[in-house]
């Protein structure tokens, strides 16, 4: 969720005592995090990239044609600065005598299409230039690129143009808000947090300032409209309010930046101050056309499934019997309610009445019909958390007052407002030995007091040791006493709980011992080799996916989001979300590691596998004095996974080239008939869906396997032998198709007992070496523990190996040494 800083202050008290905490929007995010409203980034927005810093309005004294280039003029610029510069231009409107921005040497342009780029002094066509005049295109203003913006004659030349244009600017606080926190999913709400805590911490009394003012008043009652409620369980509170007259336009540029700030895209006055009201209050607003509510009337009900209903999006959808719909006086649908509006009522250019629709739906009702229709809005995801009752009609008469402000009209009827069965408030007692068991702090009545009602509770009763409060609407996932608890502990702030001076605990015995272990030795020798641990979301978008593997895929019935659905089967795409994100930062070089666990569904069971995970592109290694440096390849990912192996204890494992749909130059390692771990590059196809536009290199071990053969082998230690090993080289020539893999094994399988080892150092391929023939280069390593190897010993060795490839792969041996 994204709050703006400029947004968020217009609510806050600013006084002296205040300041150091209301102007600082860093301090803010402090506050924020330690309320719980996590500040996952607190970004700066600006209107224009840059905020034109280093651009100065320049005047053009002379303007002559360039002796060597048609297209090109040499100008002469005043920088109001006392300074003449001497500029090439390729426009074609430039002429004396106009005010122009200036881009002067050393500054840098953020243009709307392509990579910033900063000026330089340079000669073109053999002409000194000392900067650029200035396009809109080339500084983010607009797209022309006709030619150079012409500012009019009373620009004063060497004022900055960001002082000129007066650009917006703000910051974005972008919070990870918990499926509880719907009372914070606006900026008032997030308002009252603050101001909870500042209250709390300064001793100062502070409370949110509220936009509402008690100023509505109906110009006149020529509109009135009937509403309806067919079934309350559906549809809590209903109110609305007719509006004549009205202009539908363009909104105000305060409004426009306030929309833009937070990611939305400003269409007409009427939608921005829905979204505007729905993004300051959290209550979700429609506006529809009263012309096109026939008979006058509106009715909240359920139609027959089936009934077909063309939305704003153009589409034609079938109804289902659960969905809740605001239909007309003839029970035509005309909006999924609280969740998508319909073609045929919405408000449009032609628009010059409306009515105004603010209600709280049944949250259940709202989810069911956002899920089987694939509607995913603002308004839904508050529908379905649960929204402030309390504030119904209020944020509808504050809503309607800004219509009439910003889109002219009057205000033709009273506020209508259908509320059957009003909603109790819940009470809840805390007692203080509770809030001490649970908090593990003692905590004054009155701390406890001031904290709560700063959050808007109300205080019932105050016993001896025991306090009753009433919870406001704004909060209806509290309804017993360890939320009371959590309210208070996060105003104080988890930080300042103490920490017992003695700590009591049972002792038990780890059953994970070994695999514990084996995890910290693994893990401390990658980040050893420069690997970073990372923790990826286990819930992930099923779109990464095909249809084959959705069919086994641990779907999520109450997703949070459209895009994190399913439990992963694959520790791929998690990843690639991590990597593509620090690629798209200029971090190039990356070598990641992930335990982490995949999820599956066979036939009615559910399955759950541990993995291990690494991610590994750009370059291994930094540059340095002593090395260049050098990318990450198959053998490097290759080599990381045979040491892991070693680490485990695991020695006699096998590598197979298979296919993976995910990976290219894809090995399979296996360890007694059992699949130990996939090794591969990723494809074009993933690395396109992630923007990726370098090698991104995959391993995966299925952890519980490694963790059998791990535990299974003993350790054991013998003294380093006193006699020396001897090493022979071997050179062959063998079928292109033979691979090296498939020469090793054979090898091993000899009944060779002092062939400690076997290692590829070359291969080589040319057209001399014979058609479809390439050359191994292999050095074997022989060792009696026992002896010293005689040459002859070696040498019987050596023609049993050579035998062997000889006779079973047709070998041909180059060379013996």
């Amino acid at each position: 969720m994204k709050i703006s800083y400029n947004w968020l202050v217009e609510y806050l008290p600013i006084d002296e005592a205040t300041l150091k905490i209301t102007g600082n929007p860093h301090k803010i995010a402090e506050i924020l995090t330690s309320v719980g409203l996590e500040v996952e980034s607190l970004e700066k927005y600006e209107q224009v990239k840059n905020g034109l810093e280093g651009l100065i309005i320049g005047e053009v004294i002379t303007c002559e044609k360039h002796p060597d280039a048609d297209k090109l003029k040499i100008t002469t610029v005043d920088n109001g600065k006392g300074e003449t510069l001497q500029i090439v231009c390729g426009a074609p409107n430039v002429a004396a005598r106009q005010k122009v921005i200036l881009a002067p040497v050393g500054s840098k342009l953020f243009p709307i299409k392509g990579d910033p780029f900063e000026i330089k002094k340079a000669k073109i066509r053999g002409v000194e230039s000392n900067g650029m005049l200035c396009a809109e295109d080339e500084i983010g203003l607009g797209f022309s690129h006709e030619g150079i913006l012409v500012l009019p004659d009373n620009a004063i030349p060497g004022t900055a143009l960001k002082n000129y244009y007066n650009l917006y600017a703000d910051w974005i606080f972008e919070i990870g808000l918990t499926p509880n926190r719907m009372d914070a999913m606006s900026h008032l709400g997030v308002a009252k947090d603050v101001c909870a805590y500042i209250s709390h911490h300064l001793k100062k009394s502070t409370k949110v300032i509220y936009p509402f003012k008690n100023n509505f008043k109906a110009d006149n009652h020529l509109k009135p409209v009937e509403v309806q409620i067919k079934n309350s369980q559906n549809c809590e509170r209903y109110a609305g309010v007719s509006i004549s007259g009205i202009t539908v336009a363009e909104s105000p540029i305060w409004l426009q930046n306030r929309l833009k700030s937070i990611g939305l895209r400003p269409l007409n006055n009427i939608v921005d101050i829905t979204n505007f009201i729905l993004h300051e209050t959290g209550q979700p607003l429609h506006a529809f056309d009263l012309d096109k509510i026939k008979g006058k009337k509106v009715i909240i009900e359920t139609l027959p499934e089936g009934t077909p209903f063309t939305t704003l999006d153009e589409k034609e959808r079938k109804l289902d019997s659960e969905d809740i719909m605001i239909c007309n006086g003839e029970n035509e649908p005309m909006c999924f309610a609280g969740v998508f509006g319909g073609l045929d009522s919405g408000v449009s250019a032609q628009t010059t009445n409306l009515f105004l629709e603010s209600a709280v739906f049944n949250p259940a009702s709202i989810r069911k019909t956002m899920l089987f229709h694939n509607l995913r809005t603002e308004a839904a995801v508050r529908f379905e958390k649960g929204i402030n009752i309390g504030n119904t009609v209020e944020v509808l008469k504050h809503a309607a007052m800004m219509i009439k402000e910003i889109a002219g009209g009057k205000i033709s009827s009273e506020v209508i407002d259908v509320y059957p069965v009003p909603r109790e408030k819940k009470e809840i007692t805390l007692s203080n030995f509770y809030l001490k068991k649970i908090s593990g702090k003692n905590y004054h009545p009155d701390a406890v007091k001031n904290i709560l009602t700063s959050l808007n509770f109300a205080i019932l009763r105050e016993g001896i040791d025991n306090i009753k409060v009433e919870v406001p609407y704004s909060n209806p996932d509290i309804a017993i006493p360890a939320d009371i608890i959590e309210e208070i502990m996060r105003i104080d702030g988890l930080d300042n709980i103490e920490i017992p001076s003695t700590v009591t605990i049972a002792p038990s015995v780890d059953s994970h011992l070994i695999e514990a272990a084996q995890k910290e030795k693994i893990s401390n020798w990658l980040i050893g080799n420069g690997f970073h641990e990372i923790f990826t979301n286990s819930i992930t978008n099923s779109k990464y996916f095909n249809d084959e593997i959705l069919d086994t895929t641990v779907k999520i019935i109450n997703s949070l989001s459209e895009g994190l659905n399913i439990m992963r089967p694959s520790m791929l795409p998690t990843g690639l979300e991590c990597v593509a994100y620090n690629l798209n930062r200029k971090n190039n070089n990356l070598l990641f590691f992930e335990f982490g666990k995949t999820y599956f569904k066979i036939e009615d069971k559910y399955e759950e596998n541990q993995n291990l995970a690494l991610y590994l592109t750009g370059n291994r290694n930094e540059l340095n004095w002593g090395s260049l440096p050098k990318k990450a390849d198959i053998y490097f990912a290759k080599g990381i996974c045979e040491a892991i192996f070693s680490l485990a204890g695991i020695q006699n494992f096998k590598i197979k080239v298979s296919e993976n749909e995910d990976l290219n130059e894809c090995l399979t390692i296996i360890v007694r008939g059992k699949k130990m771990a996939v090794i591969g590059s990723v494809n074009k196809l993933q690395l396109e869906r992630f923007s990726i536009k370098q090698p991104v290199y995959f391993i995966c071990f299925d952890w519980q396997n490694l963790m059998f053969f791990a535990k299974r082998d003993d350790i054991s230690f013998e003294p380093v032998t006193k006699f020396p090993q001897v090493h022979r080289d071997l050179s062959m020539l063998v079928d292109k198709r033979i691979s090296y893999s498939k020469i090793e094994d054979l090898v091993k399988s000899l009944p060779i007992k002092k062939l400690q080892n076997i290692q590829l150092f070359d291969v080589f391929e040319n057209i001399k070496l014979g058609k479809n023939k390439k050359s191994f280069a292999i050095n074997f390593t022989f060792l009696d523990k026992e002896k010293t190897l005689t040459d002859l010993e070696i040498e019987d060795m050596m023609n049993q190996i050579i035998s062997t490839l000889e006779n079973k792969l047709n070998a041909e041996i180059r060379n013996n040494g």
